[in-house]
């Protein structure tokens, strides 16, 4: 996999961010960015092609695109994802120096991939009000991935645990079981349950559980949402359940950790 090299001394400055429908009007889109990386969190698979050479993209990889590439994708149908387009304080490709970290043009983050998203929505969260944070956000993801930097592809495990936290992510208000999780990514239920406990020490269920919690945790210290439309954001059918879970995952009440993040 091609590498770039971005200097990562200080927070990237972040000229757009937000999260982005495609493939709906159109199966195709050509892009470019004289002046600004791109970075982007897929929760879909296509084909993504860089300066004429094509790269297979799935749930949960993660791009990072230098300036002034020519940019195609070539949707399957909607597609969704996290982006922020970025200048860096070296703002083209160059040899590595002090400062400077290799990233894979495409990355697959494994089980990384929670924490990056969860950096990406606090990011977007934040470009209207706290830039400052947005910023930093950002940069602590691209410091992430330049430290799980995989030397060579990563296992099949890993990408198909990668996929279903994707697909997790983006359906965590729905009712979400096991056996969808695992035919969405083309593998049993078991091989998914073995997956998770191989890799995370946890099964799959007790994963979305704490996913929505996590969600959830955001919301209440990041919002003046209610806490009963934050429970049915993250996909809990009642109030109590919501509540029982909280004290469950986190030895707390959604309204104390509310209160304790204030």
């Amino acid at each position: 996999m091609p590498t770039v090299e971005l200097d990562l001394s200080f927070p990237p400055e972040v000229v757009n961010i937000g999260r982005g429908t495609h493939g709906v009007h159109s199966l195709e889109d050509v892009f470019q960015l004289p002046e600004l990386w791109s970075l982007h969190v897929y929760g879909y698979s296509a084909e993504l092609e860089i300066d004429g050479i094509g790269y297979p993209i799935a749930e949960g990889d993660v791009s990072l695109v230098p300036p002034a590439s020519l940019i195609r994708y070539r949707y399957e149908g909607p597609s969704t994802h996290l982006y922020a387009h970025l200048r860096s304080v070296g703002d083209h490709p160059a040899p590595a120096g002090p400062g400077r970290s290799g990233l894979d043009l495409i990355m697959n983050p494994g089980a990384e991939l929670p924490v990056i998203t969860d950096l990406m929505r606090s990011a977007i969260a934040s470009a209207a009000t706290r830039p400052a944070q947005t910023r930093c956000d950002v940069w602590a993801a691209l410091l992430r991935l330049a430290g799980r930097r995989h030397p060579v592809p990563p296992r099949p495990s890993e990408r198909h645990l990668a996929a279903a936290m994707s697909y997790i992510e983006s359906r965590l208000p729905d009712v979400i079981t096991v056996p969808e999780v695992a035919d969405r990514i083309g593998i049993s239920a078991n091989h998914l349950g073995r997956i998770f406990h191989d890799e995370l020490g946890e099964t799959a269920v007790a994963y979305i559980r704490r996913r929505r919690v996590d969600r959830a945790r955001q919301l209440l210290t990041n919002s003046t949402m209610s806490i009963t439309a934050i429970s049915a954001m993250v996909g809990f059918a009642d109030l109590q359940a919501f509540n029982k879970t909280c004290r469950a995952v986190t030895g707390m009440s959604p309204r104390q950790l509310r209160a304790r993040a204030g």
